[in-house]
């Protein structure tokens, strides 16, 4: 026999013969799905933009994508250009330099920011 500690009451249960009063209430948001998150092969016709089938499940669609080296990568393709750094300004950071070197040497305080 295997025993928990309740979350519910604070005592001690038996695992195979936990009380009813004790279950915690069932959320009505979740799944009656034993894995919340199932994502199944099937689909209803999707037509393959590599040779112009229809197929029925995922795993058979993307098998023809692999044997041709192609590469599936969904319908945004923004997300694969590389992204650019902004360049810096090299004048404004000289002057923002050159002031504070200029306060400093005039004794002024720095302002609060």
């Amino acid at each position: 026999m295997r025993q928990r500690l309740c979350r519910v009451c604070g005592g001690w249960h038996d695992v195979d013969a936990w009380p009813h009063n004790c279950m915690p209430e069932r959320s009505h948001a979740a799944s009656d799905l034993p894995v919340p998150n199932y994502i199944s092969d099937g689909l209803n016709g999707v037509q393959s933009m590599l040779d112009g089938r229809i197929y029925d499940s995922k795993s058979k669609l993307r098998a023809t994508y692999k044997a041709a080296g192609v590469v599936e990568v969904g319908n945004d393709p923004a997300r694969l250009r590389p992204r650019q750094k902004p360049k810096p300004d090299r004048k404004a950071i000289r002057d923002s330099v050159e002031k504070a070197a200029a306060r400093f040497n005039r004794g002024e305080r720095a302002s609060p920011q």
